[in-house]
């Protein structure tokens, strides 16, 4: 059995396929994790949600802030957009199975013992226990009676530093973006959320999630995350993971083999 991890899909089945076969997954022996954003931007959202629901236990996945806005889009909190390319998806017979099966996913997941899995990074005051702590605080609301108030209200930039006495929306709040929408953070461990750009291309005062110190890491942790699809998957640091390579945008979609510890990419052939 081999663990392959990939990138942030957002509705791009075809490329999806395609990095499979080139891998030679296997769905009866082998598992396939995904860093979120498996729908939007793409136009093949319906396939994509179809097909990887119908891998069983053979493939998990953490939410990405795309995840998110598409199930609060389904509940009639937010309108999509041309760009998101949903229209499908959202009028399909079966779009109920596809929601219920997407809230009861989890914001962070731990695949091997020292391998944890989220869409935007580790927030650098937290350990791989906390982060986990705080994913299922998240999956509880997502997954009991009023799921969808936790969609309404989760919009908006504030917390922007953590404090572990924060409590209800606000606390979730600045959960669901340290998980789903971090890529810069202040000297001040403060969320920064307009800068989008590679680091070397970014305001001095601001610092990537991953080049700040983490007491609370343990060197021995691998840290996959997606999302910054700026960085090409450059961290500069083997403990940091980043698999968003912006397929989506015509460049690449990338798999990282757990095993071998080796990645693996295919190119948007429409680029």
């Amino acid at each position: 059995m081999t663990d392959f991890v990939v990138g942030d899909i957002q509705g791009c089945y075809s490329g999806l396929r395609r990095l499979l076969d080139k891998a030679e997954f296997d769905s009866a022996n082998d598992k396939l994790w995904a860093v979120g954003d498996l729908v939007a931007r793409g136009p093949e959202s319906l396939e994509t949600l179809k097909y990887l629901y119908g891998l069983g236990g053979s493939f998990d996945t953490v939410l990405g802030n795309h995840d998110l806005h598409f199930l609060a889009i389904y509940s009639g909190f937010k309108d999509a957009k041309r760009s998101d390319y949903l229209a499908p998806l959202l009028n399909h017979k079966h779009v109920e199975r596809y929601v219920h099966w997407l809230r009861n996913k989890p914001l962070a997941l731990k695949p091997r013992k020292n391998v944890l899995i989220t869409h935007a990074g580790l927030y650098p005051n937290w350990s791989v226990k906390k982060a986990l702590d705080l994913s299922a605080e998240i999956h509880n609301q997502l997954t009991g009676d009023n799921w969808q108030m936790l969609l309404k209200d989760m919009y908006g930039n504030d917390p922007v530093k953590w404090c572990k006495e924060l409590k209800g929306m606000p606390r979730w709040r600045f959960i669901i973006n340290a998980f789903t929408r971090m890529r810069f953070l202040t000297d001040q461990r403060e969320l920064e959320f307009s800068t989008k750009t590679a680091p070397d291309a970014s305001p001095e005062n601001i610092f990537p999630w991953f080049n700040l110190p983490n007491s609370k890491l343990k060197d021995q942790h691998l840290i996959i995350f997606g999302h910054w699809a700026a960085l090409m998957g450059h961290t500069s640091s083997k403990q940091f993971v980043g698999l968003d390579t912006g397929y989506v945008w015509g460049n690449q979609l990338t798999m990282l083999n757990l095993d071998k510890n080796k990645t693996l990419s295919i190119s948007n052939i429409k680029n």
